[in-house]
């Protein structure tokens, strides 16, 4: 028979361990704040994506971009996830969807990962994780590689394209 201490103690490990899993992508450079469809849709169409790209999407998070990227343009792409648990939902949410010729997720840190195949690098990280990021992507990304970030600018750089009212910005190596 479970004790009213052994049922508390559990509950609030629970909520910890809860608490930790909300808060912890936001350590290692964003915590997950799913992008609307809408804003998804925005922020492929500013990206002007094709068929021939290979997008990134770094935090990809449930795989919204990635799925909407292989479905809509029929292009290729790349999803890296930090959080295990968004990773296996991804990974779930590409097969459902039928898309998991064209897409896949890396589960790990974006920061480790090699980028240099990406002709679109997505993001919606933070201000402090774009700003970490700048020198990965400038010494990875070929040039006129576009990265489309939302909400969060890259300081120093001048957007190519941006959506004011949405914030949404994009960048070209090259231009930056």
């Amino acid at each position: 028979m479970i004790t009213i201490t052994t049922l508390l103690l559990i509950i609030v490990a629970i909520a910890v361990l809860f608490v930790f899993w909300v808060i912890w992508t936001d350590i290692i450079g964003a915590g997950w704040e799913p992008t609307s469809k809408i804003l998804v849709r925005k922020m492929l169409e500013i990206a002007e994506v094709n068929s021939e790209d290979i997008l990134y999407d770094l935090g990809s998070g449930d795989g919204r971009i990635i799925i909407e990227t292989a479905r809509k343009y029929n292009a290729n792409a790349v999803g890296i996830e930090a959080d295990p648990l968004r990773y296996i939902w991804s990974k779930l949410m590409i097969l459902l969807y039928g898309v998991n010729q064209k897409v896949k997720v890396i589960w790990g840190n974006f920061f480790n990962k090699d980028l240099t195949s990406a002709t679109i690098v997505t993001l919606f990280l933070s201000s402090k994780a774009n700003q970490q990021l700048k020198t990965k992507l400038q010494n990875e990304l070929k040039p006129g590689t576009r990265i489309v970030s939302y909400y969060w600018t890259f300081h120093e750089w001048e957007p190519v394209k941006e959506d004011r009212k949405d914030k949404i910005y994009m960048y070209i190596i090259g231009n930056t």
